[in-house]
This record gives C-alpha cells, structure tokens and sequence, in this order.
C-alpha cells in the first residue's frame, strides 16, 4: 500500500474518534467501510494497524445510531476476514456486543452483519465456545426465520455451521430448534442458502443423536436433490456421510435415489467430491441390500480408479471393503483390477491405509480364484511384515486373519519371514 495511502488511512481513523464533528465521523465511518469491502490485505492491516478496531468496537454500543451500527459491524466483517485481524477484535471484546446486535431491535441488515463477523470469528475455535457462552446460538438460529430476508437466513446458517464444528455446540444448536429451518432452507431457492444449510447439517449430523432429527425433519429428500447441481454436490455428499453412519439412514438415503448421483459423484473432476462420494457410498455398503445397488450403478471402477489416486485411496479402500462382504462382488471387485493396487496399499505410509486395505483383501480372499490373484499380486509377504512388524495390535491380528483365509499355515508364515530376512 502506498505511504500516501497509509497516511490517508491514519487521518480517517483519527476522524472516527470522539473529537471529530459528526459530519467528519460519519464521513470516515462511510470511507473506511468502503475501503473494507475492497478486501485488499494491505488495505486491511493498515486499517487495524491505524486503531480503527477500538473505534469501531465503540460504535456498536448503545449510543450510537442504527445506521453507524451498520456501517462499523459492516467493516469488522470484512476486517474478521483477516485472521489475525480477528485475534486482534476478538482481544477487544467484540463478542458481546455484537451478539446483542443480533437482537430483535436490529434491522435485518445489521442483524446480517453481525452474523457475518460472529462467523469469521468462529473460525477460531475458542472463539465457537465464547460466542455460544455469550448467548449467540439462540439468536442465530432466530434469524433462520422465514421472516427474515434471505440474507440474513444465510449468514445465520454460516455462522452456526461453522459454530456447529465443536461437538458441545453440535448439541446446543440441535437444542435451540435450529434444525428444521435449516432443513427448510435447504430447498432454497438461493444456491448460497442451500448450500449454507447443508454445510450447517453436516456438521450438526457429527453428532449421532443428530442424525436421527436431521432425518426426521426431512433432510434426506432434499440433499439427495442437491447431489444433482454442481454447487452444491460436494456439500451435500459431506452432508449424507456423516447421515449415513445412522442405520435406518441408510436405508433411506437409498430409497430417496442417493446411490446413482453419489456413483456419478465418483468421477467429478472434484477431488474432494469423489473422496466424499466414496465415503458416503462406503458408509451405505454397511447395509447388505445396498452392496449390490451400488455395484449395479457402476460405483466399482470407479472406486478401483480412486486406490491409484493417493489422498482418495484409504477412502476407496473402505468402500470396497464393505462392498465385499457380498460375494458377487468379490468377483466384480477383483475383475476390476483391485488386487494389485490393494496389495500397494499394504506398504502406504497413509495412516489406516494399510488397516483397511488388509481388511479387504481379507475380505475379497474368500474368493477360491481371488486367493490366487492375492498371493500372485505378492500380498504374503507384505502381510507377513504387518503381522510381525511394530504395527498396532489390530494390524496384526488382520494381517493374521487375512493370511488364515489366504489359506497359509504357520509354517508358510516362518517361509515368507526367512525370505524377508526378518
């Protein structure tokens, strides 16, 4: 930022103090709120750097008008954007007041406002915990009225759901009553408020007592709904992963049409969307009948392709392993090329990588021709320096299990160990 514009900064935050006329304070007030929807980094550190935090903290106090509320939680928004900026309003005590601008005796827009710097701040994680002390989740969840305005709705949605990422909130927002508008506000006609709505939900169904009332509110129908546009695709498999560790979820996210969008999901250019797809496909697969829904939309391939994708593979691995708990597709599965890349996966350095890929080779040997392709693919060895390498005990007792199916008996293990040299 140039040094003229530094000095331009400094002389509009001296004109928000109380020795400046009204007309100066509200013309800097109006000036620095400008420079703040800018976004421009330099612009902002010079803003907080020159003391305009303190002096817009104090305009959100009780003597002050409605419209200067406006303007200050206007710039503290764009100012909380910044994280250690955030620090710096957090510091100042900027929690309270703004909680109490989210009262019924402010406009929608400043309520809208407040909101926004309430959700910045959350994303610190003390920060959740201090904002709902102070009493903000209630009027939060208020603001998901349909008597507010769409803006306002969507900045409460964020500003929960991004509180709802600490477990002892996830509760207290379901508590409030926060989970029916925010079901309602999924059938939106705005993308950013469906997409808020199903973030929020997402979070909220971490708890398990959550999931049921998510689905009892009638959530499912309509993340399955936006599994079809591109938005808000991402946001909603994330959303029906976490519904779907719930058994009778299950059940209904199948029936409401889920399995073909999350297979199709699979092959996103989206990294994160496939990741997402494979895991709420796995967390399906649990449930018998939909093992062989989901091999017949064509997930298999598709989730064989994600092993050789690194982040995606343990994901992929996980999904295949329940697939196989039905056996025509341990022929399917095999078929598709998932052997050899599994048996890869038994070296990874990726944590758990190497538990679930163990588990599902232990699974796919229950096939007489996959037995072959297992120990053809060199999966015995690798098995054998799990059973016996500094591996947790779970490790060791799957890689004992998966060479007991593999059909190899002790001696066979003491022959794998003297050909490691172990």
């Amino acid at each position: 930022m140039p040094p003229l514009a530094r000095r331009d900064v400094k002389s509009l935050v001296r004109k928000l103090g109380a020795s400046a006329r009204p007309s100066q304070h509200r013309g800097a007030l109006e000036a620095i709120t400008q420079l703040c929807w800018h976004r421009n980094t330099d612009c902002l550190t010079a803003i907080a750097t020159a003391g305009a935090i303190p002096a817009l903290m104090h305009m959100l106090g009780a003597g002050s008008t409605a419209d200067v509320h406006q303007n200050a939680a206007a710039a503290l928004a764009k100012l909380a954007d910044n994280a250690e900026i955030a620090a710096t309003i957090t510091a100042a005590g900027a929690i309270p007041p703004l909680v109490q601008l989210l009262g019924v005796g402010s406009s929608h827009q400043l309520q809208a406002n407040a909101a926004v710097v309430l959700r910045n701040l959350a994303e610190n994680a003390d920060n959740q915990v201090t904002i709902a002390g102070a009493g903000g989740i209630l009027p939060l969840m208020r603001l998901l009225g349909s008597a507010s305005p769409a803006v306002a709705q969507e900045t409460a949605a964020a500003a929960l759901g991004k509180l709802a990422e600490n477990a002892d909130n996830q509760v207290t927002i379901a508590a409030a009553g926060a989970i029916p508008p925010l079901v309602q506000l999924l059938g939106s006609a705005s993308r950013g408020g469906a997409q808020l709505a199903a973030a929020a939900l997402g979070c909220l169904a971490e708890n398990t007592d959550n999931q049921a009332t998510i689905a009892a509110a009638g959530a499912i129908p309509l993340l399955v709904q936006l599994l079809g546009a591109s938005y808000t695709a991402d946001t909603a498999a994330g959303a029906l992963m976490f519904l779907a560790q719930n058994a009778d979820n299950q059940v209904t996210i199948a029936a409401a049409g889920a399995i073909p969008s999350l297979v199709q999901l699979l092959g996103s250019a989206s990294r994160g969307g496939a990741q997402l797809a494979a895991a709420a496909l796995g967390r399906l697969a649990e449930n018998t009948d939909n093992q062989a829904t989901i091999a017949a939309a064509g997930a298999i391939p598709l989730l064989v392709q994600l092993l050789g994708a690194g982040s995606t593979a343990d994901t992929a691995a996980a999904a295949l392993l329940f697939l196989a708990q039905n056996i025509d597709n341990q022929v399917t599965i095999a078929a598709a090329g998932a052997i050899p890349l599994l048996v890869q996966l038994l070296g990874s350095a990726s944590p758990g990588a190497d538990v679930v890929a163990t588990s599902a080779l232990g699974r796919l040997a229950e096939n007489d021709d996959n037995k072959v392709t297992i120990t053809a693919a060199g999966a015995i060895p690798l098995l054998v320096q799990l059973q016996l390498g500094p591996g947790s005990d779970l490790m060791k007792q799957l890689a004992t299990a998966a060479l007991k199916v593999l059909g190899h008996s002790s001696s066979d293990v003491l022959s794998g160990i003297e050909g490691l040299g172990i």
